[in-house]
């Protein structure tokens, strides 16, 4: 591992300035992916950058119509507050099948997001949830969708110099569905293909990880089922829709065929789960 330089700025101005300033820098946060990429060697950079030091990522805000989680809250710190228990339910779900609780206590869901790896146990629901993602910018803030958000592997929207401030998710009055993770083992491991699929005020959201570039949502699925009953057959048809929509890999994990099949039993399950609940 070559030397870096290590720097824990108490703003986000100062953090901003040395995304600037230094080539090859980077932020760490919970330092779960970025330590173990340091260790791998898959990642070399001239200069880390904390931001642990600011005071202001570590909120979580509950306000009438959303609940913004900061950059810096911890997936169990999130996975534990009672507001986003009561309206996120589908999110803490995908926390709790993220790493181990140890893990957990330091990673957080802005990294797990800025990683943007295919398979990031909290994309899917944000992307059911239609989250917006927080960005501190040297040319003024703003929100970025989290559909929008991800650009290819550990490929993210975000311009030089600037940083995840947060999440933004709005409240709805009604939501109803389940995320569902295939893996290898249980517990602690990667997921071989992992989604959401949720009614949110009455309108079907299905989203998937590990079977493309990015996370990413089914909108034609979507499409199909806009005002349809949810019988056998809608259902039938909508998963096999589903599976037109992503492009999985073979690798260690699984095959291309097997990732196709669990895309299509995702869709059956998390539709029948809707329908019946």
């Amino acid at each position: 591992m070559k030397n870096f330089d290590y720097y824990k700025p108490d703003t986000l101005k100062e953090a901003s300035e040395l995304l600037l300033k230094l080539d090859k820098s980077y932020i760490i946060n919970g330092g779960t992916d970025v330590v173990v990429r340091l260790r791998n060697e898959l990642m070399e950079p001239d200069a880390l950058i904390n931001i642990k030091e600011i005071k202001s990522l570590h909120e979580i805000i509950e306000e009438e119509e959303s609940i913004t989680v900061g950059a810096c809250v911890t997936m169990n710190e999130m996975a534990h507050h009672k507001a986003v228990i009561h309206d996120f339910g589908i999110l803490v779900d995908a926390v709790h099948y993220a790493g181990s609780g140890q893990v957990r206590n330091l990673a957080t869901m802005a990294g797990n997001i800025c990683n943007a790896s295919p398979l990031a146990d909290s994309a899917t629901p944000l992307l059911v949830y239609d989250a917006k993602v927080l960005v501190y910018s040297p040319n003024g803030d703003r929100e970025i969708p989290i559909t929008e958000f991800f650009k290819g592997v550990r490929k993210i929207a975000l311009e030089k110099g600037e940083i995840v401030t947060g999440v933004r998710i709005n409240k709805y009055k009604s939501v109803k569905g389940v995320f569902r993770k295939f893996s290898r083992r249980k517990e602690v491991d990667l997921s071989t293909v992992c989604s959401s699929v949720a009614s949110v005020d009455g309108e079907i959201k299905i989203a998937f990880g590990s079977v493309a570039p990015i996370p990413l949502r089914a909108y034609k699925t979507e499409e199909f089922l806009k005002d349809k009953e949810l019988t056998d057959e809608v259902i039938k048809e909508a998963s096999k829709i589903a599976r037109t929509e992503v492009s999985p890999i073979d690798d260690i994990r699984a095959s291309k065929e097997y990732r196709l099949d669990m895309v299509e039993l995702s869709v059956v399950r998390g539709l029948e789960h809707i329908r019946d609940n």
